[in-house]
């Protein structure tokens, strides 16, 4: 107690202190001998004068115990108290208060010039200090304290500004704390304590403020740069800090628009990763993220896995976003969000078994009840794979139970499903009676889903269309499928390609072809393929073989084209570069026979030569080669042809009736032999018209057979025939 007595009376400092705040705030000066202080004055006079400080008495009453414990600092270290420093306790009173013009009055009365200097050399001189664990250096010009007491100075006026709205000039403000901090310590913060913790905070802060207000102010650029400033100099901040930076600019560079340059590091390894672009810069950041999560350095934040499938789906990196997820520990993910995320991954990358499977797992009857998307999504897998078509026909349906009285658009995209299901097991039904039935209920399905649509969905439109067609309830069909252009205002080539098919089946090839020629105006050369290829086929079924072939050359110069300017390991084109494989392979197949009709063997062997370099257990390219094997006559030679077209593929329907023709012709085979080939063809597709043609022939040759059933047949023939597009609706 005598001790601090002492102090109090030898030093006397928190009279003095309460004395000099009490003058600042009642317009009064301190005398020379009652402070030691620098040649400046306080100098609050402008301050005053403004109108904007409290009356004398007010400001007494709530003078802040933090600002006179900060002023008692810098007097116990340096012995006085100069302008800048009283500037900056004055104007943290106002900006507590709340009284933010005034608080910004009284900070642009600090010469922010002149104490970064100092402040530059302060800092650097305490590190150094600090290093060599020596004491012997001449002593900074400012005490830490007193650094502090400025830099968070600076920090309020920045954010005085920003809540004035004056976004640029608060950057520019906050960069110079920035500024200050990086060239006095150009090798970053120590990681020891020789920094305050005052001064610390006001640098975490500032650090996390300055990209938030380069977007304030609408400066993109600048945001990108001072993100990754933040984030490369060595700032000592907080791991949680540090988190929070990192999630804002991976968020920023996924959403904002702006096309970010790369980043230019320097002082990078040779061989380590530099991001070339936006998402790959986000998918870097948010992978760090994810690494710290599952090392327990952060709190598990559901939005990065929400971020990350978000970058990793745009750039197609579906792989790499399910291995995250299965590496994430159990527990950190919410299992029917895990599931659904693999299942949707797997699903992209094309592995629909696998997805399917993971659905499953969701949708056991002990699992969670709230699945409806899960429920659509596996019973489009199952309809769209015409694989379990049951378990997608009960998907649809239980989802259709859950969703009664509730979301209208998901029971209307259910109901189509379900129609699509429908119209799938009616083509694998034996009967005639059951497969009747089940299209009529798969049309009541689609139509439903029509009515319920609360806006017009091409999904919908499409397969209505496709349904109604397939019926051959043709007026009805081209009714939805020039709705279907308009709806999707003729910007899909499916629309014009479906729209041509049906005008095909009503014979209208002339029309037909302008549909087409149409669709080639409007579209570029990279989508081209499936029209190029339907135009030949209405220009075969006009009997204009030579343009047909002209048309085929152009559309195998279109895939050229693409195949070169592909990439090899981009994961984007990989489905689009399967796709024009088969596309070119089925191209060369429908030119060897068009040649073969027109008796030009040797072109046409180039043809299926060229077909066979690309797949060479083509079902369809061993069919082709059978029928130029029966063009030349060589009836044995087209058989066996014939039958490894079946080898490659079993239920290869015009393999299946073009074996029954060649039997049917060669003689030596049971009628009930041949029948068996054309019966299985027409179990798999009712309305060929080739196969009830063959049919019919077969009862008329062979003797014993009934004269009846060959008329019934040939009718279907003459009847599907009229309705019969030049390639199938689906």
């Amino acid at each position: 107690m005598r001790i601090k007595s002492w102090i109090s009376k030898r030093f006397g400092i928190r009279p003095k202190i309460r004395k000099m705040i009490k003058c600042i705030c009642s317009r009064e000066q301190l005398r020379v001998d009652e402070l030691i202080s620098s040649s400046e004055s306080l100098a609050t006079r402008d301050y005053s004068a403004s109108g904007f400080s409290s009356r004398a008495g007010e400001m007494d009453a709530k003078v802040d115990n933090s600002n006179i414990e900060e002023a008692e600092s810098s007097l116990r270290e340096s012995g006085y108290l100069n302008y800048e420093e009283a500037r900056a306790l004055l104007g943290r009173l106002e900006f507590q208060k709340g009284n933010i013009e005034a608080a910004l009055h009284v900070f642009e009365g600090i010469d922010v010039a002149a104490v970064t200097s100092r402040m530059k050399v302060s800092l650097s001189r305490r590190c150094d200090q600090n290093r060599r664990r020596s004491q012997s250096d001449a002593a900074p010009p400012m005490s830490m304290h007193a650094v502090s007491l400025l830099l968070e100075a600076i920090f309020l006026k920045t954010k005085s500004l920003q809540g004035l709205g004056r976004f640029e000039e608060a950057c520019q403000s906050c960069k110079v704390i920035l500024d200050t901090v990086e060239h006095a310590l150009p090798e970053g913060l120590p990681g020891n304590h020789s920094i305050d913790c005052k001064l610390q905070e006001t640098l975490n802060k500032a650090v996390e403020l300055l990209p938030e207000l380069y977007k304030l102010a609408g400066d993109p650029d600048e945001t990108i740069l001072s993100y990754r400033r933040a984030l490369l100099y060595y700032w000592n901040l907080a791991i949680e800090t540090t988190a929070r930076i990192e999630k804002k600019f991976a968020v920023f560079l996924l959403y904002s628009g702006t096309d970010a340059s790369p980043p230019n590091l320097r002082l990078q390894l040779e061989l380590s990763f530099v991001p070339r672009n936006n998402i790959e810069e986000a998918v870097l950041l948010l992978l760090i993220l994810l690494k710290k999560t599952v090392l327990g350095k952060i709190e598990w934040d559901p939005s990065i896995i929400d971020h990350l499938s978000f970058a990793l789906s745009v750039s197609g990196e579906l792989w790499t976003l399910a291995h995250q997820v299965e590496e994430l520990l159990p527990g950190v993910m919410v299992k029917k969000e895990r599931y659904c995320t693999l299942a949707l991954c797997y699903l992209g990358e094309g592995e629909h078994m696998v997805a399917l499977n993971l659905f499953r797992n969701l949708l056991d009857p002990g699992e969670n009840s709230d699945c409806n998307l899960e429920l659509l999504v596996a019973s489009k897998i199952c309809a769209e794979n015409k694989v379990y078509i049951e378990e997608g026909i009960t998907y649809a349906r239980k989802a259709l139970s859950m969703l009664q009285g509730k979301c209208r658009q998901m029971a209307s995209i259910a109901n189509c499903l379900l129609g699509v299901l429908l119209s799938a097991q009616s083509r694998a039904v034996v009967s005639d009676s059951k497969r009747i039935l089940k299209q009529s209920e798969a049309l009541v399905a689609l139509e439903t889903a029509e009515k319920t649509m609360r806006e017009s969905d091409p999904y919908i439109i499409y397969h209505l269309c496709l349904e109604n067609a397939e019926q051959r309830k043709l007026d009805v069909a081209l009714y939805y499928a020039k709705q279907l252009l308009n709806l999707e205002a003729r910007s899909n080539v499916k629309g014009y390609l479906l729209l041509a098919r049906v005008l095909s089946a009503q014979k209208q090839f002339a029309d037909a072809e302008s549909v087409i020629n149409d669709s080639l105006d409007q579209t570029g050369k990279w989508d081209q393929g499936e029209l190029l290829r339907t135009k030949a086929k209405l220009q075969i079924a006009q009997g204009r073989l030579k343009n047909a072939i002209e048309t085929y050359v152009n559309l195998l110069a279109v895939l050229q084209f693409r195949k070169k300017s592909f990439s090899a390991g981009k994961n984007l084109v990989k489905n689009r570069q399967n796709h024009d494989r088969s596309l070119e392979m089925e191209t060369w197949h429908d030119l060897a026979n068009v040649y073969t009709s027109l008796s030009q063997w040797r072109d046409a062997e180039v043809c299926l030569s060229k077909s066979k370099a690309i797949n060479p257990y083509s079902a369809s390219g061993w069919h082709s080669t059978g029928l130029l094997y029966e063009a030349k006559g060589l009836q044995q030679e087209a058989l066996v042809s014939f039958r490894k077209a079946l080898d490659a593929e079993p239920n290869h329907v015009p393999s299946l009736v073009s074996i029954a023709r060649v039997l049917r012709q060669i003689g030596g085979e049971s009628m009930a032999t041949i029948r068996c080939f054309l019966t299985d063809a027409l179990r798999l597709d009712r309305t060929n018209t080739t196969a009830w043609y063959n049919l019919g022939l077969l009862y008329k040759t062979y003797a014993g057979a009934s004269a009846l059933e060959a008329v019934e047949c040939f009718e279907a023939a003459a009847l599907l025939e009229e309705s019969a597009p030049v390639e199938p609706f689906r």
